[in-house]
């Protein structure tokens, strides 16, 4: 996937609209994450999507994050908290806040070497369900979106 395509395709899989719902906090991530569509993200459904998003952007397909790969991750990211822009609104809630810290490589390198692996980049994952699980009932909801 060439990497504006990844960009783009990253742009729909974050919760970029989450907050274009006024009435619906966290609609549009449901609508992402949710693999089961029963209206709640798991702990294994944010790994799966987040193995997606590793996929967009591991360009060779070496199961590697490198430094090249993550300046793909960064202009995505400054695409998506450009002032109006599909996620300009994520800070303002702890789901959305933590998806977008946990989309940078001190979140997710665990070894420290500059380059992040997938498995480094599953453990992560486990990291950043609870900071996504506002009132810790074990799944991630529009609930969570309001506090």
């Amino acid at each position: 996937m060439k990497p504006t395509l990844a960009a783009a395709a990253l742009i729909l899989a974050l919760s970029g609209g989450a907050f274009a719902q006024q009435g619906n906090p966290g609609q549009h991530f449901l609508e992402q994450w949710d693999g089961d569509a029963d209206g709640s993200v798991t702990s294994a459904e944010v790994t799966t999507k987040r193995q997606e998003v590793f996929g967009m952007f591991d360009q060779d397909a070496d199961a590697v994050l490198t430094a090249a790969e993550w300046a793909l991750v960064e202009e995505h990211m400054a695409l998506e908290m450009a002032p109006k822009g599909p996620g300009a609104g994520m800070n303002r809630a702890a789901p959305g806040k933590a998806m977008h810290e946990a989309m940078t490589p001190a979140f997710n390198d665990a070894d420290g070497d500059g380059q992040v692996t997938l498995a480094e980049f599953d453990t992560a994952s486990g990291k950043l369900f609870p900071l996504m699980d506002v009132n810790a009932d074990g799944v991630v909801t529009g609930a969570d979106f309001l506090r």
